[in-house]
């Protein structure tokens, strides 16, 4: 009969550790995107400045509004995405206010505008996004009938704010550019302390400190999520922004880390979970293991000072290696717990070596084979 598996704790448990996790990045997500929130902000205010104070317009409802909705919160395609939103809030605003100057305000003249504003998108090529956004903006502009003498002052307001937010694109800081970086190498300390933990659970076999890990490790699959998230907006920033072009290497380079240390925070999920098996079963592992988990643990610490000082962390390379042979040549056990612990120190190394400059095939190649029992 096969023995279950531990849980780590009552299922609420788990939910509170993923969920302070999860309110954690959060939190840190709200601060990375306060450029973005203050942007379009100071992009409202200066449209409606423009359109109000120099352009004279009374009451210019869509030049923040169009300022807004083009710039967005994220950073991808952006120069492109402000042309389009605002062709399709001015084509919305320009149709709506064409017609109902033309025809008044009423239920027909809404549903003729929303389509013939819909249409005019599509034949502009427009995505379904902008096709939407032209519909929105003429609803709008056909309920707030204009007063005399203000028909299409809307539209030029539409295109004021766009231009703002066209301007305001290509400002962009240095922290979207940091971000991948400080969360790299937010993950490998991760990795680091997640092996530490196990290398102590390995030593003293308590089972509550054991299952607290795991929980801990299994509320980590959020963070490579939001790594990806970050180095997709460093890679659209030094796309869109002429400023930051000279950035580029940096930027794809930490792009690059993505899949190996998504495999290696995966494999050390399993590495956790694994130990946390032989510690419920009572199955001793050998305790070289903990003293591999501990050396690993170090050296990754040290990777994670390396990308935090934004430099590549090749300087580890050679302790890695040192620390692959050293798997091939420790003590092995018949446990299943145990032969899955050192199969997954030996894959950790292997995910890391690929962080320091190696390939796929070299860094596999790096990794010796396993000495014969």
């Amino acid at each position: 009969m096969t023995t279950p598996e531990p849980q780590a704790g009552q299922p609420w448990e788990l939910v509170f550790a993923r969920g302070r996790v999860s309110f954690d990045m959060r939190v840190r997500r709200l601060r990375s995107k306060s450029w973005q929130i203050g942007q379009c902000g100071v992009a409202a205010g200066v449209a409606w400045f423009v359109a109000k104070n120099l352009l004279d317009h009374p009451t210019p409802f869509f030049a923040p509004i169009s300022a807004v909705v083009s710039l967005g919160l994220t950073y991808g395609q952006r120069r492109q995405r402000v042309v389009e939103m605002t062709i399709g809030v001015a084509i919305g605003v320009l149709v709506g206010d064409l017609l109902v100057h033309l025809m008044g305000s009423g239920g027909w003249q809404m549903a003729l505008i929303v389509m013939l504003a819909m249409s005019s998108a599509i034949l502009l090529n427009a995505s379904g996004l902008l096709v939407t956004q032209a519909a929105v903006q003429s609803i709008v502009i056909t309920a707030l009938v204009p007063q005399s003498g203000q028909a299409f002052l809307r539209w030029t307001d539409a295109l004021v704010g766009g231009a703002v937010a066209l301007v305001a694109a290509t400002v962009v800081p240095r922290a979207p550019l940091r971000r991948p970086r400080e969360q790299a190498a937010f993950v490998v300390g991760r990795i680091a302390q997640l092996l530490r933990g196990s290398a102590t659970a390995i030593r003293d076999g308590d089972l509550d400190p054991t299952l607290e890990l795991l929980r801990d490790a299994r509320a980590t699959d959020v963070l490579v999520d939001e790594l990806r998230l970050a180095a997709d907006e460093g890679l659209a920033v030094v796309r869109s922004s002429p400023f930051r072009v000279r950035h580029k290497g940096s930027v794809r380079r930490l792009a690059d880390y993505v899949e190996p240390l998504d495999l290696a925070l995966r494999n050390t999920r399993v590495l956790v979970r694994r130990v946390a098996v032989a510690v419920y079963r009572r199955a001793p592992l050998p305790r070289a293991y903990a003293l591999l988990c501990d050396d690993l643990a170090d050296v990754v610490d040290e990777m994670a000072a390396e990308l935090r000082a934004d430099r590549t962390p090749a300087s580890v390379q050679p302790r890695l290696v040192a620390l692959a042979h050293a798997t091939s040549a420790v003590e092995r056990s018949h446990d299943l717990s145990a032969e899955v612990v050192l199969a997954q120190l030996r894959s950790i190394v292997a995910d890391l070596l690929r962080l320091t400059g190696m390939g796929t095939l070299e860094s596999t190649d790096a990794i010796p084979p396993l000495r014969p029992e």
